[in-house]
């Protein structure tokens, strides 16, 4: 039995973490060195990557990358929560960086953390990156291999060209063609479904360990037990509708509203999550 392809956060970093950290901290000199376990007593998230740097200008700390699919109200309490615990099991400062993959329905999103208890303060400021406010060129010019699977969802990113010269790069090295699945992921955000199965290998058992995939799959169940198992599963529907598709994806609500069976919508939503057309999706409703 083949391995499971490894398409993790920690995978995607120790592809090269020195120039990573220089350029989610805009810190240059930096220099990474071990990948520490962010497993802490309480939480445990293989989104959080914690990586020991050290700078000629501030010494030794920690940076700290929290990778989100789509930025939630819970983030800045959460960041401060990391950041807190990662200081008091290391012994270190450190600097928590929120990168959001994916645009949602916020339009905004905190930088910080700020709570004020009877005159006791607590702040945690942390940096935002939102890939899709990246420039695509700066995964091919400093190189950031990290970020060659997030091509399409980048700054530029989504035609085909580019997409195109991800690709080539992943398949040309031994370390990297495994995220090739990553890049058709979300590809499937931006291309047509012909497209992507003529200059892709489209493997959706390696597709669904992606831990992107799987988040999206978990919110889904998340809205479920919070709203009501089928209330739950038709908003995260809806959500990934306008996302994949905007409003011609919308459209489709109506049709898939009067439908009741839950297992039946919880296929709807994997169809969401793979479908690269809303042809495609006509056809599976």
């Amino acid at each position: 039995m083949a391995k499971p392809a490894d398409v993790s956060t920690k995978k995607l970093i120790s592809l090269a973490p020195d120039n990573w950290v220089r350029w989610v901290t805009q810190i240059p000199n930096l220099v990474a060195g071990e990948i520490l376990t962010s497993e802490f007593q309480w939480i445990s998230r293989e989104s959080d990557v914690l990586i020991r740097v050290t700078s000629p200008q501030h010494g030794e700390f920690l940076v700290l990358n929290e990778l989100q699919l789509r930025y939630q109200s819970k983030m800045p309490r959460r960041m401060r929560a990391y950041a807190a615990l990662a200081e008091e099991k290391y012994n270190l400062p450190t600097y928590p960086v929120l990168i959001n993959i994916l645009k949602s329905g916020n339009n905004e999103i905190s930088t910080s953390f700020t709570s004020n208890i009877a005159g006791l303060r607590a702040i945690q400021d942390y940096r935002v990156i939102n890939l899709w406010e990246v420039d695509v060129n700066i995964a091919f010019e400093q190189p950031l291999p990290s970020l060659l699977p997030f091509v399409p969802i980048l700054k530029g990113g989504e035609n085909e060209s580019t997409i195109r010269e991800a690709l080539q790069i992943l398949r040309a090295d031994e370390q990297l063609n495994q995220l090739e699945t990553v890049l058709a992921f979300f590809a499937t955000f931006v291309l047509e479904s012909a497209l992507i199965q003529e200059i892709m290998r489209w493997d959706m058992t390696v597709l669904r360990e992606s831990p992107w995939y799987q988040e999206i799959l978990r919110e889904g169940e998340a809205r479920g037990e919070a709203r009501g198992e089928l209330r739950g599963i038709l908003s995260s529907i809806e959500i990934n509708l306008e996302l994949k598709f905007g409003d011609n994806g919308l459209q489709l609500m109506p049709q898939i509203n009067q439908i009741n069976d839950l297992e039946r919508l919880k296929t709807i939503l994997r169809d969401v999550v793979t479908a690269n057309s809303i042809e495609e999706l006509q056809q599976v409703l």
